[in-house]
């Protein structure tokens, strides 16, 4: 289709003899694709990304777009270990009492307050009658 398609980094048509097509919608000029946050070439030596039109980086979409810790707000890479209470997740090493600093571990029991983590010791019993709806131990 070279000639009919307009491309989605400059928005002049594709006369080049190749064209690089991201999804079924956007195609870009070999030239063209580039990371919009860093402008980092998108070819077949990295991986391209989309978010709402705009291509990324793999290193740009994860720090723009990735799920972050919720204590320390840094990005997980694949190969971090993770702790997860409700919906925050938090890095193994930031999963900790937010009263004492103590690093809470898989099998302890914690209470979450607001984004607060807070050890058994520091949260202390629960009241009377809430022990069955406490519900199970952290993971």
């Amino acid at each position: 289709r070279p000639g009919l398609a307009l491309c989605a980094g400059c928005g002049g048509r594709i006369q080049d003899p190749f064209l690089l097509r991201v999804s079924p919608d956007l195609e870009w000029h070999v030239a063209c694709l580039k990371c919009a946050e860093c402008g980092q070439p998108l070819d077949e030596t990295c991986t391209c990304f989309l978010r709402d039109g705009k291509a990324y980086c793999k290193r740009d979409y994860s720090r723009l777009f990735g799920i972050k810790c919720a204590q320390c707000r840094a990005a997980f890479s694949s190969s971090d270990l993770v702790m997860r209470a409700r919906d925050h997740v938090y890095h193994l090493e930031c999963f900790r009492c937010a009263a004492c600093g103590r690093q809470l571990l898989p099998g302890d029991q914690f209470c979450l307050r607001e984004r607060d983590l807070l050890c058994r010791a520091d949260h202390g019993p629960p009241p009377d009658g809430a022990a069955a709806a406490r519900g199970p131990r952290s993971p």
